[in-house]
C-alpha cells in the first residue's frame, strides 16, 4: 500500500493570526502538538501530502461550485488572506501535476471530481502547512470538499470520496500522506461567531476515533447546523479521512481555545 500517514487537524485562522492574544497555557501545548504531528508525518517519508480541506470561496464560488475538486498544479501560493492578519508570510509550495493526474484518474472511476491547475491556498490549508511542513518543501495536492454553498454533498458521498482517495493512493508507487482539515463546531461570520459546542465536538471525535461509519453518517445537515453551526459542515473532510484510513483514530489534542473560536483538535488514524 502507498498510504503511509492519515490525520486530521483544525484550521481556524486565529490559530496563527490571533496567537498573540491566546492564553499561553492553552496555545503553547496546542502549537507544540501541531508541530509534533508534523514530525510524525514527515517521519513516514511521504512523497506527497494530500490536504483535504474546505476552502472558503477563495477559488470556487456559487457560479461554479464543484462538490469535489483536486489540485493539479505545479505549485500553489498562499495565504490568499493578508499576511499581517493571518500571521503567515506569503509563499509558494510545490505540487506534482503528474501524480495529481494519476490520482484524479483513479478517483474518477467511482466519484466525479473536478480539477484545477491554479489554486490559491487560504487559511484552511496554509495554517496546517505552517505547522506540519514549516519549510514548505513537501509536494502537496490540495483537495476541496464543498462545505460552504448548499446543496452540500451527502455525508455518505463524502465517505465514498474518501474510499476513492484511498484506492487512488494505493494505485501509485509514491508514498502518500493524507491530512483532513476542518472545524469542528464553529459559527464564523455570524452573531454567534466565537461560540464552541465542546460536547458536540467531543462526541463527534469519539465517533471518528472509533471509525464508526454508521455513527459518523447519522448526522443530518439540519442537526449539524443547529448544534455545530455552518462551520460544522466541515466534518465531511474528517469523514473522508476515516474512510480512507480504515483504522482506529488516536486523538492527539482536544482543547477549546476561545480566542481561536474552535475546539483545537489533532488526530492520527491507523492505516489498514
Amino acid at each position: 500500500m502507498s498510504l503511509v500517514f492519515a490525520g486530521v487537524c483544525s484550521h481556524a485562522p486565529g490559530i496563527t493570526g490571533r496567537a498573540h492574544l491566546a492564553d499561553p497555557a492553552l496555545r503553547d501545548p496546542f502549537h507544540a502538538a501541531f508541530r509534533a504531528m508534523g514530525d510524525e508525518l514527515r517521519a513516514t517519508k511521504p512523497d506527497a501530502l494530500v490536504l483535504v480541506g474546505a476552502e472558503h470561496f477563495g477559488n470556487f464560488f456559487m457560479n461554479n461550485m464543484p462538490a469535489y475538486a483536486i489540485g493539479m498544479g505545479a505549485e500553489y501560493s498562499g495565504p490568499i488572506e493578508d499576511s499581517a492578519w493571518i500571521g503567515i508570510a506569503k509563499t509558494r509550495i510545490p505540487g506534482n501535476p503528474d501524480l495529481s493526474q494519476r490520482l484524479i484518474t483513479e478517483v474518477l472511476q467511482t466519484v466525479d471530481v473536478s480539477f484545477a491547475e491554479e489554486w490559491l491556498l487560504d487559511h484552511g490549508l496554509i495554517v496546517p502547512l505552517n505547522f506540519l511542513t514549516p519549510n514548505y518543501d513537501l509536494n502537496i495536492i490540495p483537495v476541496n470538499i464543498n462545505c460552504q454553498g448548499p446543496p452540500l454533498t451527502p455525508l455518505h458521498r463524502a465517505w465514498a470520496f474518501g474510499e476513492a482517495l484511498r484506492r487512488a493512493a494505493d494505485s501509485v508507487p509514491e508514498r502518500i500522506a493524507i491530512i483532513a482539515t476542518g472545524g469542528i463546531s464553529h459559527w464564523p461570520a455570524t452573531p454567534d461567531s466565537g461560540k464552541i459546542n465542546v460536547e458536540w465536538d467531543r462526541e463527534f471525535m469519539a465517533r471518528w476515533a472509533r471509525n464508526d461509519r454508521e455513527a459518523l453518517l447519522a448526522y443530518s445537515d439540519a442537526d449539524i447546523y443547529r448544534d455545530a453551526g455552518q462551520g460544522g459542515f466541515e466534518i465531511r473532510t474528517f469523514i473522508s479521512l476515516a474512510a480512507a484510513a480504515r483504522g482506529a483514530g488516536a486523538i492527539r489534542h482536544f482543547q477549546p481555545i476561545p480566542i481561536f473560536s474552535v475546539t483545537c483538535t489533532l488526530g492520527v488514524m491507523e492505516v489498514i
